[in-house]
């Protein structure tokens, strides 16, 4: 069997993505969650600007200019993955960036307001960006939340599921209620900071 007649290469594909890069990088800085209501989906990045020590060499990069995200990530439109997507109408991207902040809220060593975050909305034909631009942003700038210490975007596993493990991000940020109920053999404290010095 030849693979080489079942790969599908698309050069043009990376236009438009970086077009959307080019784009998002540019988006207003808000405040974490951003102070006005609005509809839709997209590409979110999230911004560190505190005295974190273990976080210093990000916040340095931030002071002036939003440049390095801790965390990027992705909602998508009600009935993407079924292609029922409908005119946005619900608050997806907003819900979502409302429910970091009650995370990093919880968390007993951060601090929302040392946060900042930027957004892209992409409905349409659009959305089907969303997918390859949050991949692109990942790739390109390894935010730390992503690339080094794992589980900031998880959610709660429900009852009856507290044999579960602690994620790392919930070792070395403690305090999410349900995060405290798991029960399961977690990373060690040491290890999850060793990661952060090695990224």
């Amino acid at each position: 069997m030849d693979l080489n007649l079942h790969i599908f290469h698309c050069p043009q594909l990376q236009g438009p993505v970086e077009k959307a890069i080019s784009f998002f990088t540019e988006t207003p800085i808000h405040v974490l969650p951003p102070p006005s209501r609005f509809v839709g989906s997209g590409v979110y990045g999230l911004y560190y600007v505190g005295g974190y020590e273990l976080y210093s060499k990000i916040a340095n990069l931030n002071r002036q200019v939003c440049t390095q995200p801790i965390y990027v990530g992705r909602t998508v439109p009600p009935g993407w993955r079924t292609a029922r997507t409908m005119k946005a109408k619900k608050s997806v991207l907003l819900g979502r960036l409302r429910e970091h902040t009650r995370s990093i809220q919880q968390a007993e060593n951060l601090n929302v307001d040392d946060f900042r975050c930027r957004f892209m909305i992409l409905s349409g034909v659009e959305s089907d960006l969303v997918v390859p631009v949050e991949a692109e942003l990942i790739r390109r700038f390894r935010p730390l939340w992503n690339y080094a210490v794992d589980g900031f975007g998880n959610h709660d596993p429900g009852r009856g599921r507290s044999n579960q493990a602690k994620s790392e991000w919930d070792v070395l940020h403690p305090g999410r209620t349900w995060a405290e109920r798991l029960r399961g053999e977690s990373p060690r404290l040491e290890d999850v900071i060793a990661k952060v010095h090695q990224s």
